[in-house]
C-alpha cells in the first residue's frame, strides 16, 4: 500500500510539470491512487488474503482526507510559495491604516496608493478645507474719515445759527443799529437697514458652525458696502444724505468735458477759506486716481506726491487722498473730484449690526431664518467746508 501511495505522489509531481493549476494536479493525483486502492481492494478479495487490510485501508483513508481538506483551502493544492515582500507590506500598511487612520508611519503609509479607487482611493479622500474662498468686497472708507458719534435715539437734533450780527461803525456820540441773529436747527435721523438669510438645519448642523459664521461674515460686508455707497450718494429719503447729493456744496469747472488737468485741482483747492482748506482730503475712485498720478506742473514734476516715511499717507498737492470705489468716474458732465474737511460730515450711531436667530418660524420647514438689521444715519452738516470738481466748460 505504501508503495501505491508513492506512485500516486510521484504521478502527481510529473502533472505538476504539465499543468499550471496546482488544485487540478491534486484532484488528479487522489482521482488516480483511489484507483490503484479500488484495484488492490478488489485483488485482497479475489484472494480472500483481507486479514491486516482493514487497519491498513484506514490509515490510508485518514491520509486521503487530510489531503483533499489542504487542497480545499485558498492558495491550496501544494502551492507553499510564500507571498512577495511588496504584498506583504501592503497588508501590513492597510491593517495599520485602519486600526489607526491617519496616524499611519510614513514607512507604512507609503505602500497605500491613492491613484485610484481599486487601490485605496476611497480609504483616502480628498480632504475639506475650513477655509472659503471669499470674493473681495470693496466700499468707501468715509467712515474712517468722517466724524461719527453714538445716538440712543431716533435722531438727533444740532442748534445752528444761520446769520451773524450786523455790528456798523459808528461815530463818537452816535446811537448803535440793533441787529439781529437767526437761529435753526439740523436733525440727522438714524435710518434702518435689514434683510433676512434662509439656511437649512442639516447645514448649520453638519458644517458646525462654520455656514453661520460665514453668513453673519456675508451680512456685516454687506451691510458695510451700502452705507458706505450711501455716505457718498445717498438720496436721504428712507437712507442717509450722500456727501455727492447734498446741493449746497459749491463746484469747480475742470474747463474741459473729459480731459483732467492740473490747474483746476489748484483753483478748486484755493477756492476753500485756509481754515478748511489746511484740513481737507481729497476723495476719489481708482480711475480718477489713476488719471491724476499722471499730471505733472509746467516743469514736468508730477502733482502727486509718494510717502517717504512710514505710516504717512500719499499727497495730491500736499493733502491726503482716499480712494472711494462709489464716486463717479471721469466724463462728461460728472463730479469725480471731492476736496474738503471731512470732520463736517456727521454719522451718527443708532444701532450696531444686529444679528436675530429665529430657529421657530420656519422649523417645519426644516429651516432657520438669520434676521439682520443696522441703524445708522449721515448728513453735511457744513457744506461750506467741501468742494467738488465738474467735468464742464461751463
Amino acid at each position: 500500500m505504501k508503495i501505491m501511495q508513492e506512485q500516486a505522489f510521484a504521478r502527481a509531481i510529473e502533472l505538476k510539470g504539465e499543468e499550471d493549476d496546482p488544485t487540478g494536479i491534486v484532484t488528479k493525483a487522489l482521482e488516480d491512487l483511489q484507483k490503484a486502492v479500488d484495484e488492490r481492494l478488489k485483488k485482497l478479495e479475489a484472494k480472500g488474503e483481507n486479514t491486516g487490510a482493514d487497519a491498513e485501508l484506514k490509515k490510508l483513508e485518514e491520509r486521503l482526507k487530510a489531503v483533499e481538506t489542504k487542497a480545499n483551502r485558498p492558495s491550496g493544492g501544494g502551492n507553499n510559495d510564500d507571498p512577495s515582500e511588496e504584498a506583504k507590506a501592503e497588508r501590513k500598511a492597510f491593517g495599520t491604516y485602519l486600526r489607526r487612520g491617519s496616524a499611519v508611519p510614513e514607512e507604512e503609509l507609503k505602500a497605500l496608493t491613492v491613484s485610484n479607487d481599486e487601490q485605496g482611493g476611497y480609504l483616502a479622500p480628498a480632504e475639506m478645507s475650513t477655509e472659503f474662498i471669499r470674493d473681495l468686497v470693496e466700499y468707501s472708507p468715509v467712515r474712517s474719515v468722517a466724524s461719527v458719534r453714538n445716538i440712543g435715539s431716533p435722531s438727533v437734533k444740532y442748534p445752528k445759527r444761520t446769520g451773524i450780527t450786523n455790528a456798523q461803525w459808528e461815530g463818537e456820540g452816535e446811537d448803535s443799529e440793533e441787529s439781529t441773529t437767526t437761529f435753526g436747527q439740523l436733525e440727522i435721523p438714524a435710518r434702518k437697514i435689514m434683510t433676512y438669510v434662509d439656511i437649512s438645519n442639516e447645514l448649520l448642523a453638519d458644517s458646525g458652525g462654520t455656514a453661520e459664521q460665514e453668513v453673519r461674515l456675508a451680512l456685516a460686508e454687506d451691510f458695510g458696502k451700502k452705507e458706505g455707497t450711501a455716505f457718498v450718494n445717498g438720496t436721504g429719503a428712507g437712507q442717509p444724505e450722500g456727501l455727492m447729493t447734498n446741493a449746497d456744496i459749491q463746484h469747480t469747472l475742470n474747463g474741459h468735458a473729459t480731459n483732467l488737468a492740473a490747474d483746476p485741482l489748484i483753483t478748486l483747492m484755493y477756492a476753500l477759506p485756509a481754515a478748511y482748506r489746511n484740513s481737507g482730503t481729497w476723495m476719489m475712485n481708482g480711475t480718477t486716481l489713476a488719471t491724476v498720478r499722471k499730471l505733472k506742473d509746467g516743469d514736468g514734476r508730477y502733482l502727486w506726491q509718494p510717502s517717504y516715511q512710514a505710516g504717512q499717507p500719499e499727497t495730491l498737492l500736499g493733502r491726503p487722498v482716499i480712494e472711494a470705489v462709489d464716486m463717479p468716474d471721469i466724463e462728461s458732465g460728472s463730479f469725480p473730484i471731492l476736496y474738503g474737511d471731512f470732520s463736517a460730515y456727521r454719522i451718527v450711531d443708532r444701532l450696531a449690526m444686529s444679528i436675530l436667530v429665529n430657529p421657530y418660524l420656519l422649523a417645519t420647514k426644516g429651516l432657520t431664518r438669520i434676521h439682520a438689521t443696522r441703524r445708522t444715519g449721515g448728513r453735511v452738516m457744513q457744506a461750506a467746508r467741501f468742494r467738488k470738481l465738474k467735468m464742464a466748460t461751463s
